[in-house]
């Protein structure tokens, strides 16, 4: 009877090599009722075929009945979890829906500048450029720098953005550069360097853009931001 244990286990978890009636489909089956079901199948046929002068003993039953309670409720809380999952994956998807078309600002190093033209009562018409980004500060800091190049990597304007307060730091620049003039409308990167009283601050670049859509993934759900590209929603730092 040494071996009753290991096979109580086998039985009950479908992997027993040991060819009884039971199908194929039952074995894969771990549902709680079909454990169950092979526990107590095999239970019977060591009772019928155990020897008279050593039969098995109470204790043998206890353990063996325990082991059932033990791979059941294991089985039991499985099946919760798979459960409790699969709800709280819908809910972050019917959640996360909800942003699309809002504007976000997550890590990234992205600018994107473009113009709006607007027309006067008069019938004049106006122009103005806006590229939205932004900086998230560890802790305050006395001064932040934003340093904004173009795609060659010149410097096209420097910022200087002085005390701020520890956070996402929304920051919108107007295409001004630091001759003057207007920069062109297109894509540019930027760096932030950020320092309290002569002490660095450590800060992350984020990016602006708009959630287009939401996906579901292997590993959760992702968030398809224009500038941006794919992100979880955990990414998102600020909605604005």
């Amino acid at each position: 009877m040494t071996t009753v244990s290991n096979d109580l286990l086998s039985a009950m978890n479908g992997t027993s090599s040991s060819s009884s009636s039971t199908s194929t489909s039952s074995l894969n089956d771990n549902s709680p009722d079909a454990i169950q079901n092979r526990f107590l199948t095999l239970l019977i046929a060591q009772m019928k075929n155990q020897d008279p002068s050593n039969p098995m003993d109470n204790s043998q039953l206890t353990t063996q009945m325990a082991q059932l309670s033990t791979v059941t409720g294991i089985s039991q809380l499985n099946s919760s979890l798979s459960t409790l999952m699969g709800n709280l994956n819908s809910s972050q998807a019917l959640s996360s829906a909800n942003m699309i078309g809002h504007s976000v600002l997550a890590p990234g190093n992205n600018i994107q500048l473009t113009s709006d033209t607007t027309k006067k009562e008069d019938g004049t018409s106006v122009t103005t450029q806006k590229a939205v980004f932004g900086v998230n500060l560890d802790s305050s800091a006395s001064s932040v720098i934003v340093t904004i190049k173009d795609s060659t990597g010149a410097v096209v304007r420097t910022m200087d953005l002085g005390t701020q307060a520890a956070g996402a730091v929304p920051i919108i620049w107007d295409g001004t550069n630091d001759a003057g003039g207007k920069a062109a409308d297109g894509s540019y990167t930027f760096t932030a360097t950020a320092s309290n009283n002569g002490t660095s601050v450590n800060s992350t670049a984020l990016a602006f853009g708009t959630v287009a859509s939401v996906s579901t993934a292997a590993d959760g759900i992702k968030l398809n931001v224009s500038n941006i590209g794919t992100i979880k929603p955990t990414d998102v730092v600020q909605i604005l």
